[in-house]
């Protein structure tokens, strides 16, 4: 059967061949993952969909085809039909082992398989001379990430001052990953496209706790996970809209394209390992509820590798969420083509003046910033201010309980 380059979105026309998990020989069983497939926004796992011998591959590691192309064949012991998908150059290297034998996971005057390793990964098992088994994999599903052969190395008293590569004066070059290089062109371009300028405004999250230590113990029994500030956040931005809509829009030239729904990113981190930023579409027309539960699981399976292209993409606006690390206040770089992203940095409890029944009073209240990137090109000044004191009012005065209820 021919292994093809799936076509992961609606807009992906290519894909690059970042792993392959099998080697020509090996037996790969139905739904085993046999490679990783990137795009300029998301690394896909992509399992196989028969079981039997990866006979040949076709196109190595770092390659980027079409879709449709072939990139290998399992043999699954049945007869190939005619027309098979069109092939890739032989990647001679890759396919050159013979098949073998398959015999309890290994193959005979084989290697012991890969479990889910990533090149960086294999290079410093090899570096090391570590074996893969000897190390308990700390990333999601068992995976053995960078992170786990450093302190591997680190526990076992070797050096890890090495590792990928050290001058002698000592420093450390380590080059970037694929994400890293595609994150650090988008940003270098979107300072260059941007005029962009920070606004900031403190919010009294005192209501939103309120509401959220009274529902915390029942949601977390129901829905699995702790109800947090960004769905309540999402909420504000969403309703700021409705008054503020050109900051839910993209610049074309010498007009503001104003898009009607807000299509909200949200920025997840994979583990310091890289960011994708997830779309939640429609988030205007979700509910406190609906809106916590869409960034859990887009953050989950964003975490999992398990997002396709598509929902990486479209986004009208972009929520960054520093604050779980207490960060003061982030000036975060606007995602393109959208003109504004707004940071969320750490609630703290501070003493504030507050407005009582006997007239001022100092109260403790749980006090973060939220921080606005904004495009000049797009709005001044004046709008974004006025859009972040909107979001603010909603937040210290909404009946956020009626809201859950």
């Amino acid at each position: 059967m021919d292994v093809v380059m799936p076509q992961l979105g609606e807009t992906v026309a290519e894909g690059t061949v970042m792993v392959w998990h099998k080697k020509v020989g090996e037996r790969v069983e139905a739904d085993e993952l046999l490679f990783e497939v990137g795009t300029d926004k998301v690394e896909t796992e992509i399992p196989s969909v028969v079981s039997g011998v990866l006979a040949e591959i076709f196109v190595a590691e770092g390659e980027t085809v079409d879709v449709g192309t072939c990139l290998a064949v399992i043999d699954d012991g049945k007869l190939k039909p005619e027309g098979s998908a069109p092939r890739a150059k032989k990647d001679k290297t890759a396919s050159a082992a013979p098949a073998v034998a398959v015999s309890a996971g290994r193959t005979e005057n084989s290697v012991p398989r890969d479990k889910s390793l990533s090149p960086v990964v294999r290079k410093l098992l090899s570096e090391h001379g570590i074996d893969a088994g000897e190390i308990r994999g700390g990333g999601d599903g068992g995976r053995i990430t960078r992170r786990d052969v450093m302190s591997y190395v680190e526990a076992s008293g070797g050096d890890v001052s090495q590792t990928d590569s050290a001058r002698d004066d000592g420093t450390q070059v380590i080059p970037f990953s694929r994400h890293r290089k595609l994150t650090a062109e988008h940003m270098v371009r979107s300072k260059a496209t941007s005029a962009h300028v920070l606004q900031a405004v403190e919010v009294d999250f005192h209501h939103v706790d309120e509401v959220r230590d009274a529902k915390q113990a029942g949601w977390r029994a129901k829905e699995g996970f702790v109800l947090t500030y960004l769905p309540f956040i999402a909420k504000a931005v969403c309703q700021a809209m409705n008054d503020f809509p050109h900051l839910n829009a993209h610049v074309d030239g010498d007009s503001l394209v104003v898009h009607e729904s807000v299509h909200l990113a949200i920025a997840v981190d994979l583990n310091f390992e890289g960011l994708v930023t997830p779309v939640i579409r429609d988030a205007n027309l979700k509910s406190i509820a609906e809106l916590a539960r869409c960034i859990h699981d887009v953050a989950a399976r964003a975490r999992d590798r398990k997002l396709v292209p598509d929902e990486l993409s479209g986004a009208t606006y972009t929520l960054s969420n520093s604050g779980s690390f207490g960060t003061l206040i982030t000036a975060p770089i606007i995602s393109q083509p959208q003109v504004a992203i707004l940071s969320i940095d750490g609630v703290t409890k501070r003493p504030v003046v507050v407005t009582g029944a006997k007239g001022d009073e100092i109260g403790i209240r749980p006090i973060g910033i939220l921080a606005q990137s904004f495009d000049h090109r797009a709005v001044d000044g004046a709008y974004s201010a006025a859009f972040l004191r909107k979001i603010k009012e909603i937040l210290e005065s909404q009946d956020w309980l009626a809201e859950l209820i």
